[in-house]
C-alpha cells in the first residue's frame, strides 16, 4: 500500500500521495492539490519544492555525498575523465571503449566554429564580459545548425550534444583571446578535450604553449567536479526553457545567463576578489579572519561553507589534493596564493570555523587552481559553464524524453492592489 499524507483545511481532510525516491527521499505529491482543495503551496525560492524526478545526480548535504548516476564523485574523480563523465551523465552508463572513442571523435569533428561566426565576435566591445559573449555565441551556434529549427529529434541528439560540448570551449577561448586583442588560435585534432582548450587559450601562432600534465589534469578535474549538481539555479533554468520545447542551444544559453549571477556561478571569482582585498590592506589573512569572527565591518569568508552541504563539501576534499599537487609542481610565487593557504590552514584548525562547519568548499580551491593556471578572474564563471554543460544537457534530455513532460508554469500568490477603476489622465 502506497504511503499517504493528509492535509486538513477548512474542516476537510485531503489525502496526498507520497513519492519515495531510490535513496529513500520522501516527497508529498501536490500536483492535484489545487483541484482538490483550492489551495496552492508557497515556497519562496523553491527551497523545499521538488520540481521534477530525475535519475541523474544524488546529493545528501548532511552526509556530504555526491553521486553521478549512482557513482560516488570520489571514484569518478580518481579514475575517470571529464569526457567519460559527460557521457555517463547524458546517457546513464559508463561508456564502452567504442562509445568513448566515438564521442571523442565527434568532439574533434565539431570543435571548429563556422568561419562566419568570427564576425559575431567582432561585434562585441573589447571589455565585454566573457559570459555575455558565451551565452550569445551559443545561441548563434544554433543558427548555424539548421535542423535545430524543427521539432526535437532524438536521432540527431548525439550530434547536437557533441557540437555543443565541443564548441563551448572554442567559444570561450576565442572570447578570451578577443578581450586581449590576441589572434585566434584554432583547436588541434591531436589534443584531448581539456588540453585543447588550454592550447586555444594560451598558445600563439608562432608556438604552442607547454601543456604541463598536472595543469591539464587539474582543469579536467575542475570540469568533472562541476559537471552536475542536482536542481541548482542554472540547471532548473535549462529544464524550464526546455519544457517549452526550445532547442538544446537556446536552453544551454539560458543556463549560462543564470550561472552568470554572482549568487550562483560567481563564487570562485568572489574568493579571488576577497584575497585581493586582503592583500591590498597589507594583511596576510590573520586580521581578516579575526574580523570575520568578530563580525566587524560585515566581512565574509568567501569559499567556506556551502548552502547544500552541511558537512564537508566532498568535491573540496578531492580538489584540495589537485591544488596542492599543482602548486608544488608550478612553484609559483604568488602573494594571493600565500594568503589563500594561510586562510585554509587557520580555518581548518580554528574552533570558531570548525564548530560552524565552515570548511573550504570547491569554489575556494578551484579559484586558486585557475589563478595558478593563468586563467583571469573574469573567465572563472566561463570555466564553470564549460564543466556544467554535460549536466545541463542531461537534464535537457530528461525533459525531452519524458512523454508526460509539461511546460513549467509556477503559480503565485498575488499581493498587489485589489480591483480599481481607471482614472482619466486629466483627473489624476
Amino acid at each position: 500500500m502506497s504511503e499517504k499524507a493528509t492535509l486538513t483545511y477548512d474542516g476537510k481532510t485531503t489525502e496526498l500521495p507520497v513519492i519515495i525516491g531510490s535513496e529513500k527521499e520522501h516527497a508529498v505529491d501536490i500536483a492535484k492539490l489545487r483541484d482538490q482543495t483550492g489551495l496552492i503551496t508557497y515556497d519562496d525560492g523553491f527551497r523545499n519544492t521538488g520540481s521534477c524526478t530525475s535519475d541523474i545526480t544524488f546529493i545528501d548535504g548532511e552526509e556530504g555525498i555526491l553521486r553521478y548516476r549512482g557513482y560516488p564523485i570520489e571514484e569518478l574523480a580518481e579514475k575517470s575523465t571529464f569526457v567519460e563523465v559527460a557521457w555517463l551523465l547524458i546517457y546513464g552508463n559508463l561508456p564502452t571503449r567504442t562509445e568513448l572513442r566515438s564521442f571523442s571523435d565527434m568532439f574533434t569533428e565539431y570543435q571548429v566554429l563556422h568561419e562566419d561566426m568570427k564576425y559575431h565576435f567582432e561585434g562585441f566591445p573589447p571589455n565585454a564580459h566573457p559570459m555575455a559573449i558565451l551565452s550569445s555565441m551559443i545561441n548563434a551556434c544554433g543558427c548555424f545548425t539548421r535542423e535545430l529549427t524543427g521539432p526535437y529529434d532524438p536521432s540527431k541528439f548525439k550530434r547536437h550534444t557533441a557540437r555543443l560540448i565541443s564548441q563551448v570551449r572554442t567559444i570561450a577561448a576565442f572570447a578570451y583571446r578577443k578581450s586581449l586583442g590576441l589572434p585566434i588560435v584554432y583547436p588541434k585534432p591531436e589534443y584531448k578535450y581539456t588540453a585543447n582548450f588550454l592550447h586555444m587559450m594560451f598558445s600563439m601562432p608562432y608556438g604552442d604553449v607547454d601543456l604541463e600534465p598536472e595543469a591539464v589534469a587539474a582543469l579536467d578535474q575542475i570540469f568533472l567536479l562541476h559537471a552536475d549538481h542536482e536542481q541548482n539555479c542554472s540547471t532548473s533554468t535549462v529544464r524550464m526553457v526546455a519544457s517549452s520545447r526550445a532547442n538544446i542551444f537556446a536552453s544551454a544559453a539560458a543556463g549560462v545567463c543564470a550561472l552568470w549571477g554572482p549568487l550562483h556561478g560567481g563564487a570562485n571569482q568572489a574568493v579571488l576578489d576577497m584575497l585581493g582585498q586582503i592583500r591590498n590592506s597589507g594583511d596576510d589573512g590573520s586580521k581578516f579572519l579575526e574580523s570575520v569572527k568578530s563580525k566587524e565591518g560585515g566581512k565574509r569568508l568567501m569559499g567556506f561553507g556551502h548552502a547544500v552541504y552541511k558537512n564537508y563539501d566532498p568535491r573540496a576534499k578531492i580538489i584540495k589534493a589537485s591544488c596542492d599537487k599543482l602548486l608544488a609542481r608550478l612553484k609559483q610565487n604568488d602573494p594571493l596564493l600565500d594568503i589563500a593557504l594561510k586562510l585554509e590552514e587557520t580555518a581548518l584548525k580554528d574552533p570558531y570555523f570548525l564548530e560552524r562547519k565552515l570548511y573550504p568548499n570547491v569554489d575556494f580551491y578551484s579559484g586558486i587552481i585557475m589563478r595558478a593556471l593563468g586563467i583571469p578572474t573574469e573567465m572563472f564563471t566561463v570555466m564553470f559553464a564549460i564543466g556544467r554543460m554535460p549536466g545541463w544537457i542531461a537534464n535537457f534530455k530528461e525533459v525531452m524524453d519524458d512523454p508526460k513532460s509539461r511546460i513549467y508554469r509556477p503559480r503565485q500568490i498575488y499581493t498587489g492592489p485589489t480591483m480599481r477603476t481607471y482614472v482619466p489622465l486629466d483627473q489624476r
